[in-house]
């Protein structure tokens, strides 16, 4: 691949307003970026974030279809980034350069996308950062750290005019893309409401407590766009889940991402018009975890559609029959989808159809992993190509399924229900727009 082209590559785009997304032109169409890419022209990808979820982009990395280098492989942990610098060698294409600092990689021009693994707060500013640097993004969910964050994601987008795909893989699973499809041309009559959930088992945490950097990790840099502070012991590489907002969104910023944004597809909403929310920690009282592990939540939407989240991080009863799934009702029927596939049935309750998953994508196993995961990877590739003409999940509409996160969020730590403007999706309420952003590291503020 031609030094010129690349360069032209990152140039041109600088000021375009985007690609074709979901049939939505923003003034730079999939055809021409294809002549500007090539079809068959090889990809430079890195890897930023080499903890559990880094492992479920190997097969399509390896996938010689997608026709991929990858160039580096970024982490701040030493031997998180030697660790998967020896999964990948000689099973991919490229001689990947092992690095600390994911500035080595925005720098080198050589590089055409970037996979965002990294922790939460690391979401939107190494995406928004990696645009500005000419990289095309695969972003991992939650796409954002806080409602602003969408906002700019969307915003940095339409500026540089980059491919960027939210990881919310289940909207490239083919079972969950027919029934979707199908309810939306009224399958199960009009719908009116979708009960999406989660059950997990995790246990206890450690307190946590001050203690020495671990060896081999880079602790500014892991700490990056947050306020920084001084070491707490378990936290890099899990914890900062549960430790406090400063790293992380909770179990529903960790998983309710997925479940939330099929309900919110399967009904075609936006932003809901009154969130109430009852959430709490409700095991192992005395343990680290500061958040809540228990959440009930309920959005209702114009239209009189209503979307509910029941999410259990520490209770492994499956009160739905499955540990997680999207349930979606109709006047005529109900639809039940998750990950295996999807069951369909009539308004008296009997199974009509039920078609299972031809392929494996985890369910709450740490990291995930599957057929997924491979198809909405060679989607990302295929737009960059221009082999496809839109994303499966582009970042701004990834950005309003996240939103219903946030606002559960909020709801939880003002401790009180709110309404929302369904036009802009800003919260009406005075507490509520107080947690809309967060503060910086001095030096990393968003630069527009």
């Amino acid at each position: 691949m031609g030094s010129n082209r690349r360069e032209f590559l990152r140039n041109v785009a600088v000021g375009t307003a985007g690609i074709a997304f979901g049939g939505m032109a923003s003034g730079f169409s999939a055809k021409s970026y294809s002549r500007i890419i090539g079809a068959n022209d090889r990809l430079n990808v890195a890897l930023m974030g080499c903890g559990r979820r880094v492992s479920a982009y190997y097969t399509a990395l390896k996938d010689k279809s997608n026709n991929v280098d990858v160039a580096y492989i970024c982490d701040v942990m030493k031997k998180q980034r030697e660790k998967v610098g020896k999964d990948l060698d000689g099973k991919v294409s490229g001689k990947a350069t092992l690095v600390n600092d994911i500035h080595d990689v925005w720098n080198d021009q050589s590089v055409d996308a970037i996979f965002n693994a990294a922790p939460d707060h690391w979401h939107a500013p190494g995406t928004w950062m990696a645009m500005q640097a000419g990289k095309h993004v695969y972003i991992e969910k939650p796409c954002s750290h806080n409602p602003r964050e969408g906002e700019l994601l969307v915003a940095f987008q339409q500026k540089y005019g980059k491919v960027v795909q939210m990881g919310n893989q289940q909207r490239s699973a083919k079972e969950s893309q027919e029934i979707i499809g199908e309810i939306h041309k009224g399958v199960i009559g009009d719908v009116y409401k979708a009960i999406a959930f989660y059950s997990n088992n995790r246990g206890e945490v450690p307190v946590a407590k001050k203690a020495p950097v671990p060896d081999g990790l880079d602790w500014e840099i892991w700490q990056g766009p947050a306020p920084h502070m001084e070491y707490l012991d378990n936290t890099w590489d899990y914890n900062w889940h549960w430790y406090g907002w400063n790293w992380g969104t909770a179990e529903a910023g960790n998983n309710a991402t997925h479940e939330l944004d099929v309900a919110r597809w399967a009904l075609q909403v936006k932003y809901p018009e009154q969130v109430d929310v009852e959430a709490a920690k409700r095991h192992f009282m005395k343990d680290g975890w500061v958040m809540y592990d228990t959440m009930d939540a309920r959005f209702r939407f114009p239209g009189n559609k209503i979307i509910e989240w029941d999410g259990k991080s520490r209770d492994g009863y499956n009160t739905y029959g499955a540990d997680r799934g999207t349930i979606i009702y109709g006047s005529e029927g109900t639809v039940f989808v998750n990950r295996g596939g999807y069951k369909l049935y009539d308004r008296m309750g009997k199974l009509i159809k039920d078609s299972k998953s031809s392929g494996g994508e985890a369910g709450n196993a740490l990291g995930g992993g599957g057929d997924m995961t491979d198809g909405h990877i060679s989607n990302f590739f295929n737009v960059i190509r221009g082999k496809e003409s839109k994303l499966n999940s582009p970042i701004e509409e990834g950005a309003i399924s996240q939103m219903l996160v946030h606002y559960s969020n909020i709801s939880y730590r003002i401790n009180k229900s709110f309404q929302v403007n369904p036009e802009n999706g800003h919260i009406i309420d005075k507490d509520g727009m107080n947690l809309w952003s967060r503060e910086y590291q001095k030096g990393w503020e968003p630069k527009l």
